[in-house]
Order: C-alpha cells, then structure tokens, then sequence
C-alpha cells in the first residue's frame, strides 16, 4: 500500500488517462501542421485533413477527459490539487475550441473555416502546452499515479 493518489481508470495499476492523451494531442498538433501548409500553399486537400484531424482529435480528447474525470473523482486528494483542477478545466476548454473548430470547418467548407481554424488550432496547442505542463506537475510532483520504488502494481 502506498500514499501517493490513485488513477482509478486503470488496468493492473496502469493509469489509462496518460495513455489516451497522446491520440488528441497528436491529433490537435496534426491539426495545426496540416492548417499551416493549407495556408502555406492553398491545396484544399489539407483543409481536408485537418478537418478530419480536430475532429478524431475532439473524440479521442473526450475519451481521455472521460478517463481523466474517472481519476479526479475517484480520489479526494487529487482533487485538492489546484494543478488538477487548472489541468481539467485547460483540457476541457480545449477540446470545446476544437469542437467549435470542426463545426466551423464542417459548416463553411474547408477552406472558408481559415484563417480562423488556423488560429483555432493555435490557440489549442498553446492550451495544451500549458495543460501538458501541469499533468507532469501533477505526476512529477505530486506523485499522481505513480508507485513508490518497489511498490507493486
């Protein structure tokens, strides 16, 4: 038994939220890449693949919101951290950009959602490096998820 506090989603001890949150980020970032060179050099079939991009990326993201909120409700401690609740709230306003993002890009067409869904994309990513930043404080630091050296799963 340990003191650090739990992931609850987990599968034999392994935390499930860090292993979600690399498909939505990749995917959002994937996003902006594929915003920039649609703007770089105007061929719609990027446009395209962006717009299938935030919006994989905005299904994924709420799986591992679902998987993170399974985490922040199922142990006290966590949700005493500030840092967990700036991190839920920044992934959550991100997701919603994103959401608001694919809209957009569904309803307009692709190549009328720019230059908007490239500053949507930019503001995204800049949300996740923050977010992104406090998830390593809330393991790194505060030991969320993690075992003690020797600890079993």
């Amino acid at each position: 038994m340990h003191d650090n506090p739990r992931s609850t989603a987990s599968v034999l001890g392994h935390p499930l939220h860090p292993l979600m949150i690399v498909f939505p980020i990749t995917l959002f970032v994937g996003t902006l890449a594929c915003d920039i060179v649609y703007v770089s050099g105007d061929n719609l079939d990027w446009a395209r693949a962006a717009r299938w991009m935030v919006g994989v990326g905005v299904i994924m993201g709420l799986l591992a919101a679902l998987l993170g909120l399974t985490d922040f409700l199922g142990d006290r401690r966590i949700r005493a951290l500030s840092a967990a609740w700036l991190h839920a709230g920044g992934n959550l306003l991100a997701v919603l950009i994103s959401l608001y993002s694919f809209w957009l890009r569904y309803e307009r067409g692709d190549a009328a959602a720019q230059p908007t869904g490239l500053v949507l994309s930019i503001i995204v990513v800049l949300i996740l490096v923050g977010t992104g930043w406090l998830g390593g404080e809330l393991v790194f630091r505060h030991r969320v998820g993690v075992l003690p050296p020797g600890g079993e799963i």
